[in-house]
């Protein structure tokens, strides 16, 4: 199945009924005041995250959701009905912007997490709010108001914890294979991921996080060249990176340090916040090289890319597709991300924990 992951839509809530300026009229009553009702609000639009929705697809085919309008109101105090809310159900993950200014209406980050989208219009005032000792007959009554409208994108951004990110045939889906139970399209040609694929990965017992492969990136890809920019997005809510490279390609003239380092430069020009990421190194496919070759050849990269790019963060030397070095690269990930999920204690707070009791008065 395609993985849509973008659509533009126009919502509009409906507009508030209006107001009525009417009076009592009956039979022995010549003077029965007025009894004008007040429209009814307009619907709202509301936003609903459903972890059973996987993809935006819906929103490609119907792009225009409008509320229904608050009826008006009428004589003999009648108040007019209120319209019709909508609820939009989205997948968990969506991220809704207003396509004219860019800012962030909503993000739907938790199961059946509801925003209020767009509010109706309030209903107009009838003439009975208007009347007073000196104004007995007032023939005032008020408009309902505006719905409020926008013309949104909707991305869907993954919830993983950590993301992939390489050069396309980097072993990037014969790792996420190898460490879950996910099972992305493995082949020998470039671009085999045309989509985001997500794996849960399980330490032990009690204990998991959650892995994203997107698309491969190529240099120039922040300028449009090849696929992985469209997906980037994806990994902007990731907490580690794990970059894959091919320490050992099949092409005698590519070279993997080049290859590494334009990978990085596609980040920092794609989103310097997304590059200031916890990035770790994964070299991959090191059963390629003769085994007394190998811890050379790991050194020899090392220092020429740390020479280009000042790299000093985690280095893991892998075979993805046996397996052999995955062990203790999720074992590092999981104790790093339940280092990242304690929380932080300032220097205030250890003074106040560590004080004696005459100290804390």
């Amino acid at each position: 199945m395609k993985f849509i992951d973008e659509a533009k839509i126009y919502v509009k809530a409906g507009d508030g009924g209006n107001g009525a300026a009417t009076f009592r009229r009956e039979k022995y009553i010549p003077m029965g005041g007025p009894n004008g009702g007040d429209g009814g609000r307009g619907g709202s639009i509301f936003l609903i995250a459903d972890c059973n929705i996987n993809t935006l697809v819906d929103y490609r085919y119907t792009r225009k959701f409008i509320g229904k309008r608050g009826e008006n109101g009428g004589g003999a105090d009648q108040y007019g009905a209120g319209g019709d809310d909508i609820i939009l159900r989205m997948p968990v993950g969506t991220v809704v912007s207003d396509v004219n200014t860019g800012e962030i209406l909503a993000d739907l980050d938790v199961h059946e997490k509801k925003v209020l989208l767009a509010k109706g219009g309030k209903g107009g005032l009838g003439n009975i709010h208007f009347k007073s000792s000196t104004n007995r007959a007032p023939r005032q009554c008020t408009k309902g108001g505006q719905g409020e409208e926008y013309e949104l994108q909707l991305e869907l951004r993954v919830l993983a914890d950590v993301g992939l990110l390489g050069l396309p045939n980097a072993g990037k889906s014969t790792l996420i294979r190898a460490v879950s139970s996910a099972r992305p399209k493995v082949a020998d040609y470039p671009f085999t991921t045309l989509h985001p694929n997500l794996g849960v990965v399980r330490v032990d017992a009690e204990k998991s996080f959650v892995m994203a492969d997107v698309p491969g990136l190529i240099e120039g890809a922040a300028d449009g060249a090849g696929l992985g920019i469209r997906f980037l997005k994806h990994l902007q809510r990731t907490r580690i990176l794990l970059h894959l490279v091919d320490i050992a390609p099949i092409d005698p003239d590519a070279d993997p340090v080049k290859d590494a380092k334009a990978i990085v430069g596609e980040l920092i020009k794609h989103d310097p916040a997304l590059a200031d990421k916890p990035r770790w190194l994964v070299l991959n496919k090191l059963d390629l090289i003769p085994e007394e070759d190998r811890e050379k050849a790991v050194k020899d990269f090392l220092k020429a890319y740390k020479k280009a790019t000042k790299y000093d963060g985690p280095v893991f030397p892998i075979t993805a597709i046996s397996g052999d070095g995955t062990k203790p690269l999720i074992y590092a990930i999981q104790e790093a991300l339940e280092q990242m999920a304690k929380p932080v204690i300032s220097d205030d707070e250890d003074a106040v924990d560590n004080a004696s009791p005459t100290e804390e008065k």
